[in-house]
């Protein structure tokens, strides 16, 4: 099973703003749908149900505190003048708090052999672009001081995702709450 560790987006008013801005930014790309949103902490891949309950057991020793960050700010991978991925980031204390908690997840999966391949970039995809399209700078500039809203971080989750025709399948396979109420 295909898996990763992730932050979901549920403030639904962000969600309806994430909607509101993928209808009227011009771009050729496909848009991810509001109950896919999320940041990924770690993208693991491919494991077996045993590889499964170790992770279980690896995440869940992971404790944070619930914090709140703000959407703000779009970019794209690797470049707006050659976009693959358009995204929605945060601001830089929500950022920082984020990074921290990825870096833990990614301490626990080393000790279990799973390493993080990049650097940890705070951000949701918003966008998948599949055939090439040009420079998209000038468009997202427009969009550039949005702010989507604030998000309170209160859980991480073990994510199973099963690809299919029209787009991923996500499925909670642990969910882990901040330690404080």
């Amino acid at each position: 099973m295909r898996t990763f560790v992730a932050i979901e987006i549920n403030n639904q008013e962000i969600l309806d703003n994430i909607a509101k801005f993928q209808k009227d930014v011009n771009i050729d790309a496909k848009a991810i749908l509001p109950e896919q949103i999320h940041f990924t902490l770690q993208f693991i891949g491919e494991i077996d149900d045993v590889s499964k309950e170790k992770i279980v057991n690896a995440v869940n020793k992971i404790e944070f505190s619930k914090f709140e960050i703000t959407l703000e700010g779009i970019g794209a991978f690797p470049r707006t003048k050659s976009p693959r991925v358009i995204w929605i980031g945060v601001d830089k204390a929500g950022g920082e708090l984020i990074s921290a908690l990825a870096s833990q997840v990614n301490t626990k999966l080393s000790e279990l052999g799973f390493k993080n391949d990049k650097s940890f970039k705070p951000h949701i995809t918003v966008f998948r672009v599949k055939n090439k399209i040009n420079d998209v700078t000038d468009e997202l500039a427009k969009f550039n001081s949005k702010i989507f809203g604030i998000q309170l971080v209160s859980q991480i989750k073990l994510k199973k995702s099963t690809l299919t025709s029209s787009g991923p399948i996500y499925e909670d396979l642990a969910v882990v709450e901040a330690t404080n109420e």
